[in-house]
């Protein structure tokens, strides 16, 4: 792998000869894979390494519910990575664990202000206390899309997708307890994963995401409540994108770094300037994982004068055999957008709504059912959520063949099931919904999301 001289020479800046020599070596080799399990599903460890054609290769030391594997597998023909049981997600990125649980304590309203494609936001939904409501942004519509989809089959209740500016967000009447920038960079960390970030890479593209970094951070700090936690990161190693960011936002914003508890085996670098910052740096040549950068800083406090969400009420011509759709529907408010109904948890459907209001939700909460004519039939949604009522369908355990069948939306023959709409569940975890017709059955699995590749 060739490296510019220009990049050569911002390692000379930050690492002393012997050890730029070790990254750069490090950077030609396979880059580690590793692997996060859905806390909402508690069988989902044991199943997915039965599943997978890889074996465990040891814990993610800073991550609770993360391994390495041995190798890649063929994660698309795992129905459970489609069935939200794990997310693959590069393990330095997984230091945000360390960071959230410094900072949060009780229920709050968060940000991940740039989502996609949802390894961040799969992560801070499973370390959120309960009653916690989280918002997932993407300005791009396109990996907005990619991020709904990951975070639907994540299945946590209390989970909104947006797609906005950083701008309009900033300009709102929202305010976060948390946000969480994982700013977009010159992706210096990913070069051993992605050829083509080291095509890319120039000392002038760095230069350009420094200064779109701040615009972002200046754009979206009035949107984080006075003495609120921004967590900011990267996959870079330059001290432009990291430590000056880092010190601008303290001088701009007044914002105090917080130091995060970490251990000396998890071989993780402090600051590569001569400024003392509490920040973290995971290198190639030190930790498991790729590049990574991360800094926990606290907004001072203040006064502020909150907007307070409008009481929101169900809509009552809700049909009763939706909400019986649903584990402890009581808990759940009720609304209508366009063909379809969602429902919001009771304690933070006011919130929600609010960001319906002021934000463009791509997700509004849990979509429950979609109108097809007169009738309403589940939606492909509330399989995936934890707040599905199982018992309200009647259930068909499918093969894998059947379930990578399904998940290829292929039309199905099911044996011995009963007519109408059945709840499909594989290894007992639902996989999805379909209706059946006798002869064969309809299969309702998301036509966008379907796999491409093929499953015979």
């Amino acid at each position: 792998m060739a490296f510019s001289q220009e990049f050569i020479n911002i390692l000379d800046q930050i690492l002393q000869a012997d050890e730029k020599a070790s990254l750069l070596k490090a950077l030609e080799t396979e880059p580690q894979v590793s692997i996060r399990f859905n806390p909402l599903i508690p069988e989902a460890r044991n199943l997915a390494l039965e599943s997978l054609d890889s074996k465990a290769d040891g814990q993610v030391p800073w991550a609770q519910n993360a391994i390495y594997l041995d190798h890649r597998p063929q994660f698309t023909l795992d129905p459970l990575i489609h069935m939200g049981c794990y997310y693959v997600q590069e393990a330095s990125s997984m230091f945000l664990e360390q960071a959230v649980r410094k900072c949060v304590s009780g229920p709050v309203k968060a940000l991940d202000l740039c989502a996609a494609p949802g390894g961040k936001s799969t992560l801070l939904a499973s370390l959120l206390p309960e009653g916690s409501l989280l918002v997932s942004n993407e300005i791009q519509r396109g990996r907005a899309q990619i991020l709904a989809e990951n975070m639907t089959k994540w299945g946590r209740p209390g989970v909104m997708v947006t797609c906005n500016t950083p701008k309009q967000i900033g300009q709102s009447s929202l305010m976060f307890d948390l946000i969480a920038v994982d700013a977009p960079c010159s992706g210096e960390g990913m070069f051993r994963k992605d050829e083509g970030a080291v095509t890319d890479w120039s000392l002038q593209n760095v230069e350009m995401c420094a200064s779109r970094q701040r615009q972002i951070i200046e754009d979206v700090w009035p949107a984080l409540k006075p003495g609120g936690y921004m967590i900011y990161s990267t996959c870079t190693f330059n001290r432009h994108e990291d430590e000056d960011n880092v010190q601008w936002i303290m001088e701009q914003f007044g914002a105090q770094a917080i130091p995060i508890e970490t251990k000396p085996e998890w071989n993780i670098k402090g600051s590569l300037t001569d400024k003392d910052l509490p920040v973290y740096h995971f290198m190639q040549h030190l930790s498991r994982g790729e590049g990574f950068f991360l800094c926990l800083l606290r907004k001072p406090e203040g006064a502020f004068r909150p907007v307070g969400p409008k009481p929101l009420k169900s809509d009552p011509s809700i049909p009763a055999e939706c909400r019986k759709w649903l584990d402890s529907a009581n808990n759940y408010e009720f609304i209508i957008k366009g063909e379809s109904l969602y429902a919001l948890p009771q304690e933070l459907a006011a919130s929600m709504n609010q960001v319906s209001q002021e934000l463009y939700p791509l997700v509004p909460g849990i979509e429950t059912a979609v109108r097809k004519g007169h009738d309403w039939v589940p939606a492909h949604a509330l399989a995936m959520n934890s707040a599905l009522n199982k018992d309200a369908f009647a259930q068909v355990e499918v093969t894998r063949k059947q379930a990578l069948e399904y998940l290829h939306c292929d039309a199905l023959h099911l044996e011995d099931a009963p007519r109408g709409i059945v709840l499909l569940t594989y290894r007992n975890i639902p996989l999805g919904f379909a209706k059946n017709l006798g002869n064969r059955a309809n299969n309702m699995y998301p036509q966008e999301w379907r796999i491409r590749i093929s499953v015979s």
